[in-house]
């Protein structure tokens, strides 16, 4: 298993190693130690959520307030969806600022994204399943969206491909919009939540 730090700080891409013969193929898409040893602190494990979208279904970009956030580990076990990470954090040096990878069964790998950070998904085959585990429940009133067509964001979805969204993200701000209704959360609260993760509790 390898791992890299994204261009959005506090976000990594995991490429993992699928073990194959006549029977198929079997492949470790999460290890606790590999990434607490990187990122300094383990994942809490709240809650599991798995969605299965038809080529075209765009989900985000999404983030929770702070505190506490929700840390996400995404993989890709069928299909292939582009991932993209959105530094939403006002304050952050690198504000406004996206990273985008490729998850494909083909070639397994997969993202880990801290709290306070923005995500979506766009899947790019039918049937496209994405599994991700999440450092802390669904709370409906803590949790937001951001405009994934934003022109300001410029994020590299794919032409030549008819988008369908939901309700809810069809009709997110902007996110100057949202800076500007005070909905973003802040590197402030961020920097003190990661902290607070890499503090061992006695």
């Amino acid at each position: 298993m390898e791992i890299r730090e994204l261009a959005v700080p506090d976000s990594y891409v995991l490429d993992l190693v699928p073990h194959g013969d006549s029977r198929g193929r079997f492949t470790e898409w999460y290890r606790a130690d590999v990434l607490s040893e990187v990122t300094g602190a383990g994942l809490t494990l709240a809650q599991a959520n798995h969605s299965v979208s038809a080529r075209g279904v765009l989900r985000g970009v999404h983030f929770a307030l702070v505190p506490p956030g929700q840390a996400k580990y995404v993989y890709c076990p069928a299909g292939k969806v582009l991932d993209v990470v959105v530094d939403v954090r006002v304050g952050s040096p690198t504000f406004g600022v996206h990273d985008a990878v490729v998850l494909d069964s083909e070639q397994p790998r997969a993202v880990y994204l801290s709290e306070g950070l923005g995500h979506a998904f766009l899947s790019l085959a039918d049937h496209s399943s994405v599994t991700y585990l999440v450092s802390t429940g669904y709370s409906p009133g803590r949790e937001f969206g951001v405009d994934p067509m934003d022109p300001e964001l410029d994020l590299p979805w794919p032409s030549g491909l008819e988008f369908e969204f939901s309700a809810k993200d069809r009709a997110a701000p902007t996110l100057a919009e949202a800076r500007e209704k005070g909905l973003l959360p802040t590197m402030e609260q961020c920097a003190a939540r990661y902290a607070e993760r890499r503090t061992p509790s006695h």
